[in-house]
């Protein structure tokens, strides 16, 4: 027997080399193919993202329509007279009458007033015209006397006029001491608090006791009385809107507590300058309140009808924008790149405004442009399918 076992050899097989060979090249391929899945997924997200950044805004084709255009200004409800009642004499409250809310007739007493002071000074004046009468009669007979021995030759010319002379002078004092009573008698009447003509008691600042020192610096007054049968409404008008606005015009007005309900109000004067602290006009409308709806001092609303204005393009506000050469709207170019335009305003209507330069019945206006719009940025118009947003495609 031999000393080495027989090992058995195997001869290679010539297949599997072709076979290695075709497993690395699938394997290549397989991953060449994923990279360049990846790399189109990532193309087509990048794209995708672009399309989204691109923002998408609404255009508005400006309105050159006429008619009728309303105004909204806002508007201060007066009373046609409003008085503030102060004592003309000094005393104590005595009585009040009338509080706030009363309906009062003029001449009507609303408070008394109790001047011991007055009474004392009046009392006084009536005793001192009292002396000056008295001392008149005695120096009028006196004259009298002197005049008829004069004409007897009994006492000298001179000493007649004398006499004479003192009683002229006597009667002046009878006279100013008359007209001292009636002075004090006509401050006796003010210790009655009358109301001025008829309206309402809008205010009541005394009280019974309450010290009264007519004509004090800070003197509040006792009583208010307005008259509200027919009011008054001021509206400050902006200086654009002055030659629109004269007497005659109709306008309507409305307030608060009343909504839906409209009043009617005539201009009937403005103050025919602007000031030249707000920069707007004063406009006076009157209106009558039979039923007191309206209250003196509360605020309305008070709308104007204006007259069209010829070659002016309307826009909502909404489309404007601030910039630093002046208000300016944006507007999309054919190639749908934003092109701003620098307007001019002829009138502000509050909601919508009147553009006296800047655009064309022509031109697409974005309304409501974001602030971060610029020249020449490319946008999205809604509703144009020339763009559209794919969503990124998954390889």
């Amino acid at each position: 027997m031999p000393n080495n076992p027989e090992v058995m050899q195997h001869k290679p097989q010539r297949w599997l080399k072709p076979a290695g060979f075709a497993g690395v090249a699938v394997a290549a391929l397989v991953v060449a193919g994923g990279l360049v899945t990846r790399v189109v997924a990532s193309q087509n997200l990048k794209a995708w993202t672009e399309t989204q950044a691109i923002p998408t805004v609404g255009v508005i084709a400006p309105s050159s329509e006429g008619g009728v255009q309303t105004l909204v200004l806002p508007g201060n409800v007066q009373a046609f007279y409003d008085a503030q009642i102060h004592a003309r004499v000094s005393g104590y409250l005595k009585h009040w009458y009338e509080d706030i809310g009363a309906q009062v007739k003029a001449g009507q007493i609303l408070a008394d007033i109790d001047t011991p002071e007055l009474d004392q000074q009046l009392a006084q004046a009536r005793a001192n015209l009292a002396t000056a009468s008295a001392n008149q009669k005695l120096a009028q007979s006196t004259a009298a006397r002197w005049t008829s021995l004069l004409a007897d030759d009994a006492v000298s010319k001179q000493e007649a006029e004398e006499k004479t002379s003192d009683l002229e002078a006597k009667t002046s004092l009878v006279h100013a001491a008359g007209a001292e009573v009636q002075r004090l008698q006509a401050l006796e009447s003010f210790k009655r608090i009358a109301a001025p003509f008829d309206g309402v008691v809008t205010g009541r600042t005394t009280d019974i006791g309450a010290l009264i020192a007519a004509g004090a610096p800070n003197d509040p007054g006792l009583f208010t009385v307005a008259d509200v049968h027919r009011l008054r409404i001021y509206v400050k008008a902006p200086q654009s809107y002055s030659a629109a606005l004269h007497s005659g015009m109709t306008a309507t007005l409305t307030v608060p507590e009343y909504p839906g309900k409209t009043f009617t109000a005539n201009l009937v004067r403005t103050t025919g300058a602007v000031s030249d602290q707000s920069g707007a006009m004063l406009v006076e409308l009157q209106t009558d309140n039979p039923t007191g709806a309206l209250k003196p001092g509360e605020y309305a609303q008070v709308s104007f009808g204006l007259p069209p204005t010829a070659g002016v393009i309307r826009l909502p506000a909404s489309a404007l924008m601030f910039r630093r050469k002046g208000m300016a709207v944006a507007t999309v170019g054919p190639n749908d790149r934003v092109t701003m335009k620098y307007v001019t305003i002829a009138r502000d209507l509050g909601s919508s405004v009147e553009i006296a330069s800047g655009v064309s019945p022509a031109d697409r206006v974005i309304d409501n442009p974001p602030d971060s719009l610029s020249e020449g940025e490319l946008v999205r118009v809604a509703g144009d399918s020339s763009h559209r947003a794919n969503g990124p495609q998954e390889g």
